[in-house]
């Protein structure tokens, strides 16, 4: 069966059927890995947008029951080149294609990925619609003009309740903007006990469970709106020790009174080069963002940079020495991705640490 991928420049490529019956409109954006295709779709920083893959084989080793980053992914659409029909792995489960109807995410092969991405790196992320009958086309090119992205991306996808993860000894309060369950199984391998909430949950009922530490999780969408949130950072910043991750690292950059902008086509896939500057090292890591700490409005006196990307110099660190805080605009947890960036786990911990001996 045929479908169609319409664009916000009235662009309309023809390609097949791939995943859920549904038509979707959303952001689209592209990520540049070329593995971990299953981690992406579930990753919920993906909420409210299409995934155009750049690598032109998806789903060759199927989809396993293991790593998921999340149950419910929030992902609007999926486009590839390619897609395997039959995965090649001791643990494959599903075909992508069994996947995405499972999961109801609407995808669309058969398109020329390599042309798609070049259109977005020169005009920049846009709107798109993936459209399951042509007689709806001129309906979906009037809809991708009137589309705005939903203000409250992260609500759609943070729990709804508080919930504890049994792990050993430190105590740590996981926020949930949007979570990735490798960012847990990382805080277990260091003998933490997690106590996953809410994105609203207030600073009050932080500071009443004195707990050892604060993970401000990665989400979607623009973290300027989250008002609410930042002022909640604000409140608890100093009194207990705080480690940002992607959204988390933005909305501790704003509670400072930094201020962060969108980017034209953002970071997105698992082999993007960051310098860490406090030790004078490389490392490749796992993105997936749109949004930066605008450096023209960042006040040494209140922090230190600690990682640049590699590409384009953007922040990707930040150190706030009195604070007893620090952040990363990348993904450490690295699913999918590298090794590289665990240290900062550690690091965390250690901080930690020192919190309790204080």
């Amino acid at each position: 069966m045929k479908r169609w991928l319409v664009l916000s420049d009235n662009t309309i490529l023809e390609g097949k059927q791939l995943g859920a019956n549904n038509d979707v409109i959303a952001e689209l954006v592209f990520s540049t890995a070329m593995t971990g295709y299953q981690e992406s779709i579930t990753d919920q920083s993906f909420n409210n947008q299409i995934i155009t893959f750049t690598y032109p084989l998806i789903g060759n080793y199927g989809v396993n029951l293991e790593d998921n980053e999340s149950l419910t992914p929030k992902c609007n659409g999926v486009v590839v080149k390619e897609f395997a029909k039959q995965g090649s792995n001791f643990r494959n489960n599903l075909s992508l294609d069994e996947f995405l109807k499972l999961k109801n995410i609407t995808g669309i092969c058969d398109i020329d990925t390599r042309m798609l991405t070049k259109k977005i790196r020169q005009h920049g992320v846009m709107e798109a619609a993936i459209v399951c009958n042509k007689k709806d086309l001129q309906i979906y090119i009037q809809k991708i003009k009137d589309y705005n992205i939903p203000s409250n991306s992260v609500e759609q996808v943070s729990t709804k309740n508080k919930y504890y993860i049994y792990g050993g000894k430190w105590n740590i309060l996981l926020i949930d903007y949007g979570l990735k369950i490798s960012i847990t199984k990382e805080l277990l391998k260091r003998n933490c006990n997690i106590i996953v909430a809410p994105y609203n949950i207030s600073s009050k009922e932080i500071l009443e469970m004195n707990v050892d530490g604060v993970l401000l999780s990665n989400g979607p969408g623009d973290p300027e709106v989250l008002t609410e949130q930042i002022q909640v950072i604000k409140e608890i910043m100093g009194k207990v020790p705080i480690f940002g991750i992607c959204l988390g690292h933005q909305l501790l950059a704003l509670a400072n009174d930094f201020k962060t902008k969108k980017m034209k086509f953002g970071h997105r896939g698992i082999n993007h080069p960051v310098k860490d500057l406090i030790n004078n090292k490389s490392c490749i890591t796992s993105q997936n963002h749109g949004y930066v700490v605008d450096e023209n409005t960042v006040d040494l006196k209140k922090a230190i940079i600690t990682h640049r990307s590699l590409n384009d110099n953007d922040i990707e660190g930040l150190k706030y020495q009195s604070l007893n805080a620090f952040s990363v605009q990348f993904h450490p947890d690295s699913c999918p991705g590298t090794s590289d960036s665990f240290y900062l786990f550690d690091n965390f911990i250690k901080i930690v640490k020192k919190g309790t001996q204080d």
